[in-house]
């Protein structure tokens, strides 16, 4: 085995001889998160206090800010119950689907996106 002479380490200058490159950090933004709506669909067979139920224990809503939801959903066919980033009013849409579903009423709650 043939042994080679070590060779000397690389010596970086000691000062700037024009040929550096600099890079500049930018700073990134990132958008937030899309909004979407809890909207909650009228309907001719579940009752008005079980609305206002939902809408006190889902979307902490207090008893007066509850009753006016249920009536707007009442007297236009669908109310916005709250807004919400995209799994979260995925999740609130289901435990109102679940909890209508447990007490037997058709009540319908999708998510809309808010443009």
């Amino acid at each position: 085995m043939a042994s080679q002479t070590p060779q000397p380490p690389i010596q970086l200058p000691d000062r700037d001889d024009g040929n550096s490159v600099v890079l500049e950090r930018r700073t990134q933004r990132t958008q937030p998160p899309q909004m979407h709506q809890v909207v909650m669909l009228n309907d001719d067979f579940t009752p008005m206090e079980f609305v206002v139920m939902v809408l006190q224990e889902f979307f902490s809503k207090d008893r007066e800010q509850a009753t006016q939801i249920m009536l707007k959903i009442h007297l236009d066919g669908k109310g916005v119950c709250g807004v919400y980033s995209k799994d979260v009013a995925a999740t609130k849409v289901d435990q109102v689907a679940e909890a209508a579903k447990k007490h037997g009423h058709p009540l319908q709650c999708l998510s809309e996106p808010i443009d």
